[in-house]
């Protein structure tokens, strides 16, 4: 379990509902869009982050976390677990509140760090799975 208990109701009812959903773009057959359209519908603003920075669902995307000219809340991550700490780092630089890396995303070492520099973090968890189990 990578997540202390009360921490993914914390990330979901209590940080903000700014969501910047990193690696996802248009493609309809990825986890990330059907995520993001799901945090969408829980009233949650999702900020598309990938290199194509193509808009998704409405809303403008940016190639970095760096690029997005407003505070984010939520980072969730959507990237392979080799490359999900440079995120998690990106994370902390902007002054996100929390990091949550999806189902399959593990690095236990970023998880402490990420947790170390005072953010929420959950880790191989789904908020589209979690966000039904709190109502």
């Amino acid at each position: 379990m990578y997540a202390e208990p009360g921490i993914i109701r914390k990330i979901i009812e209590g940080t903000g509902d700014t969501w910047a959903v990193v690696g996802l773009s248009a493609n309809e057959h990825r986890a990330a869009y059907r995520v993001a359209e799901v945090l969408q519908r829980h009233g949650k603003r999702i900020v598309p982050v990938h290199p194509k920075a193509e808009t998704v669902h409405g809303e403008q995307g940016y190639a970095t976390l760096a690029d997005i000219p407003f505070p984010v809340d939520v980072v969730d991550v959507f990237v392979r677990s080799e490359l999900a700490g440079p995120v998690a780092d990106e994370a902390v630089a902007i002054g996100a509140k929390a990091v949550w890396f999806q189902l399959g995303v593990i690095d236990e070492a970023v998880y402490d760090r990420t947790r170390d520099a005072g953010l929420l973090m959950v880790m191989d968890r789904c908020p589209a799975i979690e966000i039904p189990r709190l109502r």
